[in-house]
C-alpha cells in the first residue's frame, strides 16, 4: 500500500512574551525603609498636621484688643500659638489664614503662631491688654516633646557606626579591594585562580611551538591525569611535580597555560609571591588553604609561577635574629608536597629563571621530581615560533620564515612576539597593505639596536671617525675564520650606541680557544682602526672594551683556557660565592689572572691592528662608503674585499 504524504498543517509561531525581569530583593531596601520611618516620625509625630501661619507679636495685641483671640497657648516658653473665637474665624482678614497645611484644618487648630522674646514682658503685656478691654481670652502653658525624634538624636551616632562597619564587613567578605589578602577574615586563605574545564583558557599545545622536549614532558603530566590506570598498573607512581627552568621569555609560563587548556582538570594557578604577607603565618596558612581546595578538588595541578620567591635556599644563620616568615612558607610547601599528609592526585608544577638559589629540599626526587630545562630555540624552533606568531599577521607572500628564523639567533619565544608586533606597526606606519621583509629586519634592528635617531647632532669630524671604527669592525670579522659574518653596518645612532654593526654569529654549543679570540680580535677592530688611520683613540669603544673584558676573564677564570692558570676554574654554580667576602684565590693568584687576561687582549688588540694596516687601503674605500651611504650591507664588502677566503658552514650562509 502506497502512503499518503500528509501535508504538514501551517502552525503559527509562538511569539515568545518576553521576560520581565522582576528586580533583585536588595538589603539596602530594608535600611532605606527604616530611615523614611524616622523621618516620618520626625516631621510629623508630637505636632499637628497643621501647621499655623506666621504672625507678629503686634499683630496678635491688635486680634486680642478686638477680642478675636480666645486662647494663647505658650509652647517650651519660647512660641505662642494663637486660637481664634468662631466669630473670628469667619471675619475676612482671618479666613485667608488657615494654616499651612496639605490636610483641611479644623476648629481645634491655632491659627496663628509667633516667637516672643521675653515670656515676662509678654505675659504682662497678655495680662494688661485683657484687663484694659475686659476680655475672657486665656493662656496656657504647654510643653512640646517629640520622643521619636529626641530618640533618633541619641541613637544616631550609634547607627551611623554600626552601619559604617557592616558596610566595611560586606565589601571585605566580596573580596573588594584586591581579593582574599585584603580581607581581616579571609588573610590567611589562597590567592589561588582556579581554571577548569568551564574557564576562557583557550591555549593548547599547539599554541606552543618549539619546545618539543619539554611539551613531551609536560604532556605526559596531563596525560597521567586522563590515564592514570595506564601507568600505575605495572606499579609505577605519578610524578608529584615538575619544575620548569629557563631564561624569561622561552616561554614556561605559555606552557602552563597549554596544560590549563589541556588537562581538563582544576587547575589552580598563582604567584610565589602571593604567599608574601607582612603578617606573621600568613604565608604557610595560604600554602596549607591551597593544597586543601586542591585535595578537595583532586586530581588537580597547581601551577606556582617564579617560585624562586618562597624557593630561595634556607640560610644557615639568621642575622635578623627573627622568625623568617619565608622559611616558615617555604617549610610548609614542602611539608604538603611530600610529606605525612601529602596526596598523590595533586601534581605541582613550578615556573623559575632562578633555579641555582632553590633550596636543595625543595628540588629533590619525591618533590620535583621532574627539572624540565627550557633552553632559547634554535633556527627550526624558532622557524615554528615565526609560524604561530605570524598567523594573525597580514604578511607578504614572498616572506621567507626561514630567513626570519636565520637572522634571530639568540632570540626567545617572547623576542621573536616582538618582533612580529614591531614588524606590523612599522608597515602601518608605512601604510603598507602588507608585513614585508624589509619590516622584519627594521623590527630586529628597532630591537636589538634601538629607536633610530637621525636628527642627534653629530660634527663632521666624528662621523668620520665613527665611520671608520665601524669599516674596522667589518674588515677584522671579514678577515677571521670563527668570526661571525657581517650582514649590516650603519653610522646612523640607535638607542645609546652611534654606530652598529648587526652579524649572524653561529649557533655553536660548545666554544674553542681559537673561535673565542677571533670573536675577541673582530671586537677590537673598531679600536684598532681608530689607531691605524687616525693614530689616536675614543671613547666609543666602551661597550666593545666591557664584552671582551668579559670574554677574556671568562677564558682565565671559569672555561679553564689558559696555559698560566691551568685546569682550574673559580666559577660556583650554586650563586653562593656571591654573597662571599673573600676571593676563592690567593693574592698571588689574583695579580696572575689580571696580567693573563690583560696579555689576551693586547695581543687580539696588536692582531687586530695588523690586519687593518695590512688592508688600509680597503678600510679607506669601506668608510668612505659608509660614510656616504650610512648603511652598507654583505654586498658592498663582497664589492670591495671579495668572498671570505674561509668555507662558509650552511648554517650560517645568509639566505635570500
Amino acid at each position: 500500500m502506497a502512503k499518503e504524504n500528509k501535508k504538514p498543517e501551517n502552525k503559527k509561531p509562538e511569539i515568545k512574551k518576553p521576560e520581565i525581569k522582576k528586580p533583585k530583593f536588595n538589603s539596602y531596601w530594608i535600611y532605606a525603609a527604616i530611615i523614611l520611618v524616622f523621618l516620618g516620625i520626625q516631621i510629623f509625630g508630637g505636632s499637628s498636621w497643621s501647621q499655623p501661619s506666621k504672625t507678629t507679636q503686634t499683630d496678635f495685641e491688635t486680634f486680642l484688643r478686638d477680642g478675636d483671640v480666645e486662647k494663647v497657648e505658650i509652647i517650651n516658653r519660647k512660641i505662642a500659638k494663637v486660637y481664634l473665637t468662631k466669630e473670628a474665624r469667619g471675619k475676612e482678614i482671618h479666613s485667608k489664614n488657615t494654616g499651612n497645611s496639605i490636610f483641611p484644618s479644623s476648629s481645634s487648630d491655632a491659627t496663628y503662631q509667633f516667637e516672643f522674646g521675653d515670656l515676662q514682658n509678654f505675659e504682662n503685656s497678655f495680662n494688661q491688654i485683657k484687663e484694659e478691654n475686659n476680655l475672657s481670652s486665656i493662656m496656657v502653658w504647654e510643653t512640646d516633646s517629640n520622643m521619636w525624634g529626641e530618640l533618633l538624636l541619641t541613637l544616631l551616632p550609634f547607627i551611623v557606626i554600626i552601619g559604617i562597619w557592616i558596610f566595611i564587613m560586606r565589601r571585605m567578605s566580596s573580596g573588594a579591594g584586591g581579593g582574599a589578602g585584603s580581607q581581616i577574615f579571609n588573610i590567611g586563605k589562597s590567592k589561588a585562580k582556579l581554571f577548569d574545564q568551564n574557564s576562557d583558557v583557550k591555549t593548547s599545545f599547539k599554541d606552543v611551538a618549539g619546545l618539543e622536549g619539554a611539551k613531551e614532558e609536560v604532556q605526559e603530566i596531563v596525560d597521567f591525569l586522563k590515564n592514570p590506570d595506564k601507568y600505575t598498573r605495572l606499579g609505577g607512581k605519578i610524578p608529584k611535580g615538575a619544575i620548569l627552568i629557563g631564561l624569561p621569555g622561552t616561554g614556561k609560563t605559555l606552557l602552563a597555560k597549554a596544560v590549563a587548556g589541556e588537562a581538563h582538570v582544576p587547575f589552580f594557578s598563582l604567584s610565589g609571591s602571593d604567599f608574601v604577607e607582612m603578617f606573621v603565618g600568613v604565608g604557610a596558612s595560604r600554602v596549607r588553604d591551597l593544597f586543601k581546595q586542591a585535595k578537595e578538588k583532586s586530581p588537580s595541578i597547581i601551577f606556582i609561577d617564579e617560585i624562586d620567591a618562597v624557593g630561595r635556599a634556607r640560610g644557615k644563620v639568621n642575622f635578623s635574629g627573627s622568625n623568617d616568615e619565608r622559611e616558615n612558607t617555604l617549610n610548609q610547601l614542602l611539608t604538603e608536597m611530600d610529606g605525612f599528609g601529602s596526596n598523590t592526585n595533586v601534581i605541582v608544577l613550578a615556573a623559575t629563571n632562578r633555579a641555582d638559589i632553590l633550596d636543595k629540599a625543595l628540588m629533590r626526587a619525591g618533590r620535583f621530581d621532574r627539572q624540565i630545562y627550557i633552553d632559547l630555540p634554535d633556527v627550526r624552533e624558532r622557524k615554528d615560533i615565526f609560524d604561530v606568531h605570524l598567523r594573525p599577521l597580514k604578511k607578504n607572500k614572498k616572506l621567507n620564515v626561514e630567513f626570519l628564523a636565520k637572522q634571530t639567533p639568540g632570540f626567545s619565544g617572547a623576542d621573536i612576539a616582538n618582533v612580529c608586533n614591531e614588524a606590523a606597526l612599522i608597515a602601518a606606519r608605512k601604510e603598507r597593505k602588507s608585513v614585508g621583509k624589509q619590516d622584519f629586519l627594521d623590527a630586529v634592528d628597532r630591537i636589538v639596536g634601538g629607536l633610530e635617531k637621525k636628527n642627534k647632532i653629530i660634527t663632521p669630524s666624528e662621523k668620520r671617525s665613527i665611520a671608520f671604527h665601524e669599516a674596522g669592525h667589518a674588515t677584522v670579522s671579514w678577515m677571521l675564520e670563527h668570526a661571525p659574518p657581517l650582514i649590516k653596518v650603519t653610522i646612523v645612532p640607535r638607542g645609546k650606541s652611534l654606530g652598529s654593526a648587526w652579524y649572524l654569529p653561529e649557533e655553536r654549543l660548545i666554544l674553542k680557544p681559537n673561535q673565542i679570540l677571533d670573536e675577541i680580535c673582530a671586537t677590537l677592530g673598531g679600536r684598532a682602526a681608530e689607531k691605524v688611520i687616525f693614530n689616536e683613540i675614543s671613547t666609543g669603544a666602551l661597550n666593545d672594551l666591557e664584552k671582551i673584558t668579559k670574554q677574556a676573564r671568562a677564558m682565565v677564570t671559569i672555561y679553564g683556557l689558559n696555559d698560566k692558570i691551568g685546569n682550574l676554574t673559580y666559577y660556583d654554580s650554586t650563586g653562593e660565592s656571591e654573597y662571599s667576602f673573600t676571593k676563592p684565590y690567593s693574592e698571588k693568584t689574583a695579580e696572575l689572572i689580571d696580567k693573563e687576561i690583560s696579555k689576551l687582549i693586547e695581543t687580539q688588540y696588536q692582531r687586530a691592528i695588523s690586519i687593518l694596516e695590512k688592508h688600509k687601503d680597503k678600510l679607506t674605500e669601506l668608510a668612505n662608503v659608509l660614510l656616504e651611504k650610512e648603511v652598507i650591507f654583505k654586498d658592498n664588502l663582497l664589492k670591495i674585499f671579495g668572498k671570505r677566503p674561509f668555507k662558509e658552514e650552511k648554517g650560517r650562509e645568509e639566505e635570500e
